[in-house]
């Protein structure tokens, strides 16, 4: 099912003369395919049909986006929309139109569910999600044959004793375990999440949205990664706290890694090197987890500069199951929509065929707590704290005892 525009024509933002500023994160990893290509062909196709409203887009790496659009507002000349990585700071302090009031009806019941849910700030949905993706657990098939290893892991008993197959025959990372500052958070989550079987793992957040990144069940995930892979030595050279998550990847597309949980651009990275690999939902403790781990990127619009009725009719346009669809193909990533999502699902063309083992996990994915303002802080400790967790004489339950405190005081404070 196509989207339609309910808002469809010349005229029908209801002025003219109107310029809107989009500032946008970069998906490409050169100008060649840098996302400015990808909003030019929407802006112009927008700006065809709608001859009294222009769009003016700056894009940005990963690396300044956030930081752009901070100092935009700081300075008090927000642009109407950012595309960037969070948007609960900018809910909180009033400054964004709720999606309700932007988005037609049509296009608002499109967006999976929970990814709508994980745009809510205080019951509300101000983040409107762009991109999205989930993690599995990436093999080298070259290497498990060397070990006689026939299937990929189920369990974590499974995953270690291939890595002590793998070891033995000198891979040097059987499983690389980045929990460097790069994205050591992305990382735990994904154990969090396997560590109880087919219940799940706590995550960093119980159902109603509190923190528990000390619960019995989290401490007793590190417990195992600690004695039973990074003791053993099954994880490599490098500490797992000091292993980044592009050195792993560059590991595993250079043959040296045995088993790691990976997102879509490993696909290409390891492709370009001739890897022959295979990707299978992580394992978990007993079983299949409870959740696999979604990560998603927003859109949100700032109330500043008064241009509602514009920016929601543009949106519209933006979420199309055509320019969604041009997007996740153009850069790995998965379509936010229901519509764009099925066709992805339907379709055996290579590039979509290579996401639908992420693409079915989405929908039962579980996502960052993105919605409470305390998560960038939260973030921020765990991606330079966890690694202690798994170092020779490090205390699992000390280390995530003194995240929980750091959690529940960026929580008490956001709060105040």
């Amino acid at each position: 099912m196509g989207m339609t525009l309910l808002l469809g024509g010349c005229g029908s933002t209801g002025s003219s003369g109107v310029t809107l500023r989009l500032v946008a994160a970069d998906y490409g990893d050169s100008p060649k395919n840098s996302s400015k290509k990808y909003w030019d062909s929407v802006v112009q196709a927008y700006e065809a049909q709608h001859s009294g409203v222009k769009v003016e887009v700056s894009v940005y790496s990963w690396n300044d986006v956030d930081a752009k659009v901070k100092a935009m507002v700081a300075d008090g000349h927000a642009p109407d929309l950012a595309q960037i990585g969070a948007y609960a700071d900018y809910a909180a302090a009033g400054k964004l139109y709720p999606a309700s009031d932007l988005l037609s009806i049509r296009t608002q019941a499109d967006f999976l569910s929970q990814l709508s849910e994980a745009g809510q700030w205080n019951h509300t949905q101000y983040g409107i999600p762009f991109g999205a993706s989930t993690r599995v657990l990436f093999y080298n098939k070259t290497l498990f044959a060397k070990a006689g290893i026939t299937t990929p892991p189920t369990t974590w008993d499974e995953l270690a004793s291939d890595a002590k197959a793998l070891k033995d025959k000198g891979v040097t990372y059987p499983v690389a375990l980045p929990l460097g500052p790069e994205e050591a958070q992305a990382e735990t989550m994904q154990w969090l999440l396997s560590g109880a079987g087919s219940n799940g793992g706590n995550g960093y957040t119980d159902d109603v949205g509190t923190y528990t990144i000390d619960s019995a069940q989290n401490v007793d995930t590190f417990t195992w990664l600690k004695d039973d892979l990074v003791g053993k030595g099954l994880t490599g050279p490098v500490a797992p706290g000091k292993l980044n998550r592009a050195d792993a990847f560059a590991a595993f597309a250079n043959g040296q890694v045995g088993m790691l949980n990976g997102h879509p651009t490993l696909i290409q990275q390891a492709q370009q090197k001739g890897v022959q690999f295979g990707m299978v939902p992580m394992p978990g403790r007993t079983g299949t987890p409870r959740a696999a781990m979604g990560v998603a990127d927003w859109m949100m619009a700032f109330k500043q500069n008064g241009h509602r009725d514009q920016i929601g009719d543009f949106l519209n346009f933006v979420y199309s199951e055509k320019n969604v669809l041009a997007f996740s193909r153009d850069y790995g990533l998965l379509p936010v929509t229901g519509s764009a999502s099925a066709a992805m699902s339907a379709s055996d063309a290579a590039p979509d065929k290579a996401l639908h083992p992420f693409l079915e996990q989405l929908p039962t994915s579980e996502l960052y707590p993105v919605g409470k303002t305390s998560w960038a802080a939260v973030a921020a400790a765990v991606k330079q704290n966890i690694g202690q967790a798994v170092a020779p004489g490090g205390d699992p339950s000390g280390v995530l005892t003194r995240l929980q405190a750091t959690a529940t005081a960026a929580d008490s404070s956001a709060k105040n």
